[in-house]
C-alpha cells in the first residue's frame, strides 16, 4: 500500500491501459464493483474506461486521496497470452 499521494500517482502512471477490477465505497453500506481499462492519469485524477456490457456509462474518475483513504480499491488483472501451438 503506497503512503503518498504521488507513490500512488506514479503506481498508476504505469499501469496505463491494463485491465483492473476496482471496488468503491458507494457509502451507506453500499460496494461498487467494476472492471475496466486504466485508461489515462491527471495531476490530480485518473480515469477508467469501463467495459460496457456492465455498466450505464463509459468512464468514471477517481482521485488520487480515494486510493489513499481506502474509498477505491484497485485489483489489477494478470493478463495471460494464449498461443496457438
Amino acid at each position: 500500500m503506497a503512503k503518498t499521494l504521488i507513490e500512488i500517482k506514479q503506481g498508476l502512471e504505469c499501469q496505463v491501459g491494463r485491465r483492473l477490477k476496482l471496488k468503491a465505497n458507494g457509502g451507506r453500506r453500499k460496494t461498487i464493483i467494476r472492471s475496466g481499462v486504466l485508461a489515462e492519469t491527471y495531476p490530480s485524477v485518473f480515469i477508467i474506461e469501463l467495459d460496457q456490457d456492465e455498466n450505464a456509462f463509459e468512464r468514471v474518475s477517481y482521485s488520487y486521496a480515494d486510493v489513499l483513504t481506502e474509498t477505491v480499491e484497485i485489483d489489477f488483472l494478470e493478463e495471460r497470452n494464449q498461443s496457438i501451438i
